[in-house]
């Protein structure tokens, strides 16, 4: 069995390790473009943040390892092309400059996702970078150490873990985003509490702008000076980030005849199989079932990636793994507080077609006497038909993401949010109040829709 995969992240690195100890006399060969392989990207704001120096902390395994355990890394080797009909692929290898194709029993498609590139003028300008690799990360570490302030382009979960980052290390932020609100995939009146608690301890040490859209930057042979908005401001930097977002790697799939979905990523079953025999995808590139609606969804994150490469291998190997799909469960943090969500907020509940209710309540997130104690922001969505709970959003402190992991899997069993308001949640001072805030969210909900 040759079992070849592209792309050596997350999704394809967990593939590779789940094909091997599966089928142990496989040949497996994993080509990627990166210079190294199974890394967290997702440790990278907190490399740059100075959490930890170096950056091989990020690595969970080297193409060393790989190859004591017979699984063959070919970094620095693109793959340019799937040819299905052949069961093979044209690979370019990037440091000797020379093309080869490769034989393949079983194709896994792990290409990831790219930074989306805003039409920014003089966007080529030096000291202007984006975060998606450990050299990027590298690459702003070290420009930070001979800058004072720096542009953040985009208020997503990227930019404000950037915030943090660059805060902590002494620098001046500006934050930009171009939609109305801090991160856009919360419901609005919680952004506006995000903004509101950021600005609090504000000291300052940044500035948070939205509704501002980048039209140019300025600047000279040195690099960048300044940024320069649609509404006329202007801003002095010495370096800028954007964190506009990611789009999926999709091109040599779509060229080979692989179906794309609604969301513009790739299309699988629940195996992870694609439209095409033997040829299967995870990872950033794939979309995903959205399990309150069974509707199509894209949200690039390492926890779905993991998920989506064991489940391919499984079945690439010849076994049997469904990965149903998502609610869009996520969590970040930004300074002193949490920032996480599950299932639809109000808005997108509506353009699906429910008829949602909501609450929101402020509690301290457990007994008040506690040094510790702090203020936590909850939003529960229900349909007002069904009385289903469908989605949440917490802010606050560590904590925050306890309470949305339960409401989770209470989402996952269809609860209604009288079954909910029953829950036996856990109570101790330096934990909860002796109602959890999330309990008492729960009870309002049922008032507004009874």
């Amino acid at each position: 069995m040759k079992i070849v995969i592209i792309g050596g992240v997350a999704a394809g690195a967990k593939a590779a390790a789940k094909s091997r100890r599966m089928l142990a006399d496989a040949e497996i060969n994993l080509y990627t473009q990166d210079t190294h392989v199974s890394y967290s990207s997702c440790g990278l704001p907190y490399f740059i943040e100075g959490n930890f120096d170096d950056y091989k902390m990020l690595l969970v395994r080297s193409p060393e390892e790989f190859e004591d355990q017979g699984v063959h890394i070919h970094l620095q080797n693109k793959v340019i092309k799937i040819i299905p009909e052949y069961k093979q692929i044209l690979v370019e290898d990037m440091v000797n400059k020379k093309l080869f194709l490769v034989d393949y029993d079983k194709l896994i498609i792990a290409t990831g996702a790219r930074p989306f590139i805003p039409n920014i003028e003089n966007i080529n300008l030096k000291n202007i970078f984006t975060l998606r690799t450990i050299e990027d990360g590298i690459a702003i570490k070290e420009k930070m150490k001979t800058s004072k302030r720096v542009a953040i382009i985009g208020g997503g979960y990227i930019g404000i873990e950037l915030l943090e980052a660059f805060v902590k290390q002494g620098l001046f932020v500006e934050l930009l985003e171009a939609s109305p609100y801090l991160m856009p995939t919360l419901d609005t009146d919680m952004s506006h509490v995000l903004k509101n608690s950021l600005e609090s301890i504000r000291n300052n040490r940044f500035n948070i702008y939205t509704g501002e859209l980048v039209t140019r930057f300025l600047g000279d042979n040195s690099g960048i000076k300044k940024v320069v908005t649609a509404s006329g401001l202007e801003l002095d930097v010495d370096m800028a980030i954007i964190a506009s977002g990611v789009k999926p790697n999709v091109e040599i799939a779509s060229d080979a005849g692989i179906k794309l979905g609604k969301t513009g990523a790739i299309a699988t079953d629940c195996t992870m199989k694609t439209n095409i025999d033997d040829i299967y995808a995870c990872g950033d590139c794939v979309e995903e079932n959205l399990l309150i609606t069974n509707t199509p969804i894209w949200m690039p994150l390492g926890s779905n990636a993991n998920k989506e490469g064991r489940c391919a291998a499984i079945n690439a190997c010849g076994e049997y793994d469904c990965f149903e799909g998502i609610l869009g469960s996520a969590v970040t943090r930004c300074l002193d507080f949490t920032i996480s969500m599950t299932g639809l907020n109000e808005r997108d509940a509506a353009k699906l077609g429910f008829d949602p209710v909501s609450t929101t309540v402020t509690k301290s997130d457990m007994v008040g006497y506690m040094p510790e104690a702090g203020v936590l922001t909850l939003k529960l969505v229900a349909d007002k038909k069904t009385k289903k709970l469908i989605g949440g959003q917490a802010i606050g402190p560590v904590g925050a993401d306890k309470r949305i992991n339960t409401l989770t899997s209470a989402i996952i069993a269809q609860m209604t949010v009288k079954d909910f308001v029953g829950n036996d949640l856990t109570y101790a001072p330096p934990y909860s109040p002796t109602i959890d805030p999330l309990l008492n969210a729960a009870e309002s909900l049922l008032k507004k829709l009874n």
